[in-house]
């Protein structure tokens, strides 16, 4: 049977600790004194209660400004924003951080958490990509300056997801080009990807595209056009066929590349004639 009394018994507890809490805090906040707030500052941290932290961070910064203790909130205001999932501002402050204390314990961290938040704060594919180009430059200049640190092994992962997500975006692009029938802007557009990210795993998918458009918009040219456009799908199909010889869309790259072959070779044969 439901025991509603010792729910309502629960409940009046959990409001009489948060009221307990509550006002202790009121406490701490309303007292004159910075070094009672600043020791309660690091046990509200520890409980993980980091907006209150925050709260007395906020209330002693400029009592201790040009004093160690000063640094130190510093790195603790930058940690509570981030542990409350303020990232952009997390990572201006780490930064912050490491430009006014260029050489301490903390600054290597606090440079990695820096560029860390702008990673977390790198939107979907489908979105513009200003805040994953800054995390990558970020992250990149990390590794130039700590070659040998420890967190060099996440930001190598960091790295690398944050350049499949451009690769990705850049592939998306250029087949939203095929997708809507401009076939020429496609062919740029896949032929800059390939030389961008020269390693894509989307290569065999963007060789083949580049086959399939150089047919397609030589089949839609006006007839002086067409010759070099079959050519250059010839050109495409022998590229693609040197990467991926066992692809499973090699037979449908070939009937591009006869249908291709064959009009050139009818050209060739009426410029004889």
């Amino acid at each position: 049977m439901f025991n509603w009394k010792s729910v309502y018994c629960l409940i009046v507890g959990v409001i009489a600790l948060l009221s307990v809490s509550c006002s202790e805090y009121s406490k701490v906040l309303k007292s004159g004194d910075s070094d009672l707030k600043y020791r309660k500052m690091f046990e509200y941290y520890e409980a993980e209660d980091y907006y209150k932290a925050l709260g007395l961070i906020e209330d002693i910064k400029a009592v201790y400004k040009g004093t160690d203790k000063y640094e130190t909130l510093c790195f603790y205001n930058a940690y509570c924003n981030y542990k409350q999932k303020e990232y952009s501002l997390a990572g201006y402050l780490f930064k912050e951080y490491a430009r006014l204390y260029s050489n301490t314990e903390r600054t290597e961290e606090a440079e990695y958490m820096a560029a860390y938040c702008y990673y977390t704060v790198s939107p979907s594919v489908s979105l513009e990509q200003t805040y994953t180009e800054l995390a990558l430059r970020e992250l990149e200049s990390f590794k130039e300056k700590y070659p040998e640190s420890k967190y060099s092994e996440k930001v190598d992962e960091h790295i690398k997801d944050l350049n499949f997500k451009l690769e990705t975006k850049a592939y998306n692009n250029a087949m939203l080009y095929y997708k809507i029938s401009d076939y020429k802007a496609a062919i740029v557009a896949l032929r800059n990807v390939l030389y961008d990210y020269p390693m894509t795993t989307y290569r065999e998918e963007i060789m083949f595209t580049m086959v399939k458009a150089s047919y397609t918009l030589a089949t839609k040219s006006v007839e002086n056009k067409k010759l070099e456009r079959y050519k250059n799908t010839v050109q495409a199909y022998y590229a693609f066929l040197d990467k991926f010889p066992n692809s499973k869309k090699i037979k449908e790259a070939e009937k591009y590349f006869t249908n291709s072959q064959n009009y050139i070779e009818s050209k060739n044969g009426l410029q004889k004639d």
